[in-house]
């Protein structure tokens, strides 16, 4: 055999090697990690940033990069967008972390940086969660991306505008990553079970209703949607067909709670959350609890509750307590802003409270008899005298000549002055109940048309259209 011959059997059995050594080395990896992008072909997600003409697709596109801060929640690429803009310049890549890291890391990785740049190549630097860096430590980047040292990049799950200096952000551009949506989470699932990096030799299927379980469980997180699909492969269980096969109780193993039963027309969700909203509208603040609760150790989003009550707060406790809607809103953002465990009870608070409050659909109802009056008679224009006035040409058009200022009379009130087309003057859409804080304004529009019926020059001599009597 000759050298030329040794060479290349050398060659080949060195690259073979290589080959088996990344595989076993693959095997240990977190499926996340296996999966990776190695190019913004492969990269699923952040089509506003990363599609065809969009700007960070650009710069990788022509090989460039610049500092800047990548502002996301977790999981949706901001290490892996870091990494395919190091690749796409041939630049080296140094990653600190500011939850580890202090000032002595920061020069070691400065310093690393230095000695790239006296031979001629470029660094990018990848600082993740560098909100977690005090204002000294953030100081500290600066003359090292002034003078190109480095350039920046930095990964931050906080607003940028609170948790970083303005000297660092000046310096930098900032990029809102988005959660992935229910589309991209689903290409996520389907690239780990078909891709050989991933599930593929492992011959994974899910039954019916573990997409969309993963989905809802992830809430836009892609590292922990494949966590969490890797953990319940470990548990698939052997298919008489071939294969292995991981059911929703798996799933629902994996999660530590029972999952709700994810069927085609999600019957089962929609039940429960049927059950909680006619339980508030009721004022059965117990049931509404258990079924709160119900929907919690099913794996629902406690956020979609609150939505609920949001809604429920304008169509069943309505004018009675205007204060249900602040109680909901609060509830929402105190879930937000401290999580779960007190979010959840906040949560129940507004549930109990809306249970509790008294009952009026009439704001509810009379919005609807609105919408209809706004589309029959959509074409009625605006009075004269309700018009605004800002040219002289309109002046002597007659805008608003004869329009009668509120506070111009006693109680703020211009009594039997109209402000309807004169077509539907005298319209009513709401009539408050005999419940709640619904008493004092009927009180007050008792108040209001006896001072119009007593007006001494009423805008309009009667009523066109009548008393809408649409009320329950």
């Amino acid at each position: 055999m000759s050298g030329a011959q040794t060479d290349l059997f050398s060659c080949l059995a060195d690259e073979s090697a290589k080959e088996q050594s990344e595989e076993h080395s693959q095997m240990f990896m977190p499926l996340a990690a296996r999966l990776r992008p190695e190019s913004i072909e492969n990269f699923i997600g952040q089509s506003h940033l990363l599609g065809t003409g969009k700007p960070l697709r650009a710069a990788l596109d022509r090989g460039q990069c610049y500092s800047m801060v990548l502002w996301g929640p977790p999981g949706v690429g901001k290490t892996t967008l870091a990494l395919l803009f190091a690749k796409a310049t041939k630049a080296h890549f140094i990653e600190i972390s500011a939850v580890t890291s202090g000032i002595k890391d920061i020069k070691a990785a400065v310093d690393k940086a230095q000695y790239f740049k006296e031979s001629g190549e470029k660094t990018i630097l990848f600082v993740d969660e560098v909100h977690r860096f005090n204002k000294t430590q953030q100081d500290a980047f600066l003359p090292y991306i002034e003078n190109g040292t480095v350039t920046f990049i930095g990964a931050t799950t906080e607003n940028p505008s609170f948790s970083l200096n303005k000297a660092l952000l000046s310096r930098a551009r900032v990029y809102v990553l988005k959660k992935f949506s229910h589309e991209e989470c689903e290409a996520l699932i389907d690239l780990a079970l078909t891709s050989k990096k991933g599930l593929k030799n492992e011959d994974i299927r899910l039954t019916a209703g573990v997409k969309e379980a993963l989905i809802d469980l992830c809430g836009g997180d892609g590292r922990y949607l494949l966590n969490i699909l890797e953990m319940a492969s470990d548990l698939a269980a052997p298919h008489k067909d071939g294969g292995r096969i991981v059911t929703v109780a798996m799933v629902g193993a994996i999660a530590g709670r029972k999952l709700l039963n994810y069927d085609k027309g999600g019957d089962a969700y929609y039940e429960l959350i049927s059950a909680f909203h006619k339980s508030v509208r009721g004022s059965a603040p117990d049931a509404a609890l258990y079924w709160y609760a119900r929907i919690l150790e099913a794996g629902g989003d406690p956020l979609y509750v609150a939505r609920r009550l949001l809604a429920i707060a304008t169509e069943d406790v309505g004018l009675c307590d205007p204060k249900a809607m602040q109680v909901c809103l609060n509830a929402y953002d105190i879930y937000e802003r401290v999580g779960a465990a007190e979010g959840e009870r906040a949560i129940a608070e507004a549930t109990v409270y809306c249970a509790l409050a008294p009952k009026s659909n009439h704001l509810y109802t009379a919005f609807h008899a609105a919408r209809e009056d706004a589309q029959k008679h959509g074409d009625l224009e605006v009075p004269l005298y309700l018009r605004n006035a800002p040219t002289k040409l309109m002046q002597d058009l007659g805008y608003k000549e004869g329009y009668r200022y509120a506070h111009d009379y006693a109680g703020a009130y211009a009594a039997g002055e109209s402000f309807f087309p004169e077509e539907l003057h005298g319209t009513v859409y709401y009539k408050p109940s005999d419940r709640g804080a619904e008493q004092i304004y009927q009180k007050k529009i008792e108040y209001l048309r006896a001072c119009d019926e007593s007006a001494e020059n009423p805008r309009y001599k009667k009523n066109y259209i009548g008393k809408k009597t649409s009320y329950r």
